[in-house]
């Protein structure tokens, strides 16, 4: 019997209790058929894109599933929509983001969700926690590790471990 892929997630939030509504993501994550198996510490980051809005936590899941890659996406959205996200501005305020990152090394470009996630290697807020779970996770299109992603990226928004969370593992 193979075994699942590797799967990460990354959830960020920046709205209400930031810290609860991350813990609460992933355990509804899990209740969807997405067992956790590690996970970043917390990070505080600057958004990125949108409108004027506060601070992010962000942190990065690994895990598996046997739920297809267009199961898991409705999952990440059911969840993101159960801690009551709103979608009305792109990259505006949010309870909770729940972005499919990696699923193993399957590319896709369609049907969603589109795979590697087309930024990964462009946003810091998500390559710092990745680098810091799986230094050498490969992103299947580029070749690169997380380490290396992080790296050279473009990226110069603020990314800081955020104290208060301590490791996660």
């Amino acid at each position: 019997m193979v075994s699942p892929p590797s799967v990460f997630l990354g959830l960020g939030s920046n709205v209400g209790d930031r810290e609860g509504n991350l813990g609460r993501g992933v355990r509804l994550l899990g209740e969807r058929g997405f067992r956790v198996t590690a996970s970043s510490s917390l990070y505080e980051t600057e958004p990125v894109g949108g409108p004027l809005q506060g601070p992010f936590l962000n942190l990065v899941v690994r895990g598996q599933t046997s739920l297809a890659p267009e199961a898991l996406l409705a999952a990440c959205l059911g969840t993101e929509d159960d801690l009551g996200r709103v979608r009305d501005v792109r990259f505006g305020p949010r309870t909770l983001d729940v972005d499919l990152l990696l699923y193993g090394q399957l590319v896709r470009d369609a049907p969603d969700p589109v795979l590697p996630h087309p930024r990964l290697h462009e946003r810091l807020f998500v390559l710092v926690p990745l680098a810091e779970l799986d230094p050498r996770v490969r992103h299947p299109r580029l070749g690169l590790t997380a380490e290396q992603m992080r790296d050279h990226c473009p990226d110069t928004s603020r990314v800081a471990l955020h104290l208060a969370s301590g490791a996660r593992r």
